[in-house]
């Protein structure tokens, strides 16, 4: 299982992989897990925690960077299960509560193309999950030290409206869509809402200082990359 260590001690590890990225953030006995993938993954996901002896009644809190299905749909069954509290931004609560996905377009041509074929066919609405409740909404800006871990929730939009990435220490950042980590050059994702907004967001997070940033989909990016794609998407979108 591949993990990450901050300067600060806590240990971040992607306890599930592949169609989408969870990362289990530790400190001690204190867990976040970021995201809660497909319900396809969901025995995947509870094996991945089981490593941790996580069970119902743990500190352990979800938060989900959006509310696209293939990051929100065990969001119900793992409240259940566990009996946690889930995180989540305002402007996704209502999709979250709903079983709902935030609207998708695409940003290459492809993806363009696929998301018009698609939406003749209400395919999002095809994809709908289990409407799952929430507990703390997220504005702009959340310290984590409540929940015993040195960070914070940072809203960046673009991906999707209530898109938002976790901080820790200033030095790793769980980044949901805000980028994507599919060629190793690259860390524009195929799918945003906004693309201006998704790129003012990579500022916000190049402003915290982090050094690594942890995708949903792919590998690790790390800050030099990121500020390429920066300066390279800024210019061309005029943002």
């Amino acid at each position: 299982m591949k993990y990450w260590t901050a300067k600060s001690g806590v240990e971040i590890y992607r306890v599930l992989q592949g169609r989408c990225n969870c990362y289990l953030v530790s400190k001690g006995d204190r867990f976040l897990l970021i995201d809660s993938g497909g319900s396809g993954s969901w025995n995947a996901l509870k094996e991945g925690l089981g490593s941790f002896e996580i069970k119902k009644g743990s500190p352990i809190s979800l938060i989900l960077t959006h509310c696209h299905y293939d990051h929100a749909e065990n969001a119900a069954r793992f409240r259940n299960t566990y009996k946690a509290p889930i995180i989540v931004h305002r402007n996704e609560k209502d999709y979250l509560k709903s079983g709902e996905n935030p609207p998708i377009k695409g940003t290459v041509f492809f993806t363009k193309t696929m998301i018009g074929l698609l939406s003749g066919m209400n395919m999002l609405d095809r994809l709908r999950y289990e409407p799952c409740g929430y507990d703390v909404v997220v504005d702009e800006h959340l310290g984590l030290e409540s929940l015993g871990f040195p960070g914070c929730i940072l809203h960046t939009p673009g991906h999707s409206p209530g898109s938002i990435s976790v901080i820790i220490d200033d030095e790793l950042a769980i980044v949901g869509d805000a980028m994507f980590g599919i060629f190793p050059w690259s860390a524009f994702p195929p799918f945003a809402g906004d693309v201006k907004s998704m790129i003012a967001s990579w500022k916000k997070l190049l402003d915290r200082d982090c050094r690594i940033y942890l995708p949903a989909h792919g590998s690790e990016r790390s800050r030099d990359l990121l500020k390429r794609q920066y300066d390279k998407y800024k210019r061309i979108y005029a943002v």
